[in-house]
């Protein structure tokens, strides 16, 4: 059973920046995939960031490029989302994901396993 949970959400001016954590028991020893998603108010949830433990290129979505970066401490079994330049359309309800199943990266629409969310709000 892979349990994920979220920290480091909070309320920022627009430009500021916040790390959120992600403490994976389990995932981050398997190198598997794992990835930052988020959810705004009447949206669907959409990908932020993904990546490979083990290695590999991390993959962002287009808004975030630039911007955002996703890292490991895999000591501290804990995938981070560093997210500088934030901006309001960043608001949102960001969750960590890795799929129950496979070796596929997580989508928004897989099956996966979900932390319980933290909540980013980024003011003009």
């Amino acid at each position: 059973q892979v349990q994920l949970v979220e920290s480091g959400g909070g309320s920022v001016q627009a430009g500021g920046s916040l790390t959120l954590s992600c403490v994976a028991s389990k995932y981050t020893y398997d190198g598997g995939c794992m990835g930052w998603f988020r959810q705004a108010p009447g949206k669907e949830r959409e990908g932020v960031a993904t990546f490979y433990i083990r290695g590999g290129l991390p993959i962002y979505a287009d808004s975030v490029k630039g911007r955002f970066t996703i890292s490991v401490d895999t000591a501290k079994k804990t995938v981070y989302l560093q997210m500088n330049s934030l901006k309001p359309e960043d608001t949102a309800m960001y969750y960590c994901a890795a799929p129950r199943n496979g070796d596929a990266c997580p989508t928004a629409r897989s099956e996966n396993y979900w932390g319980q969310g933290t909540q980013v709000t980024v003011s003009s």
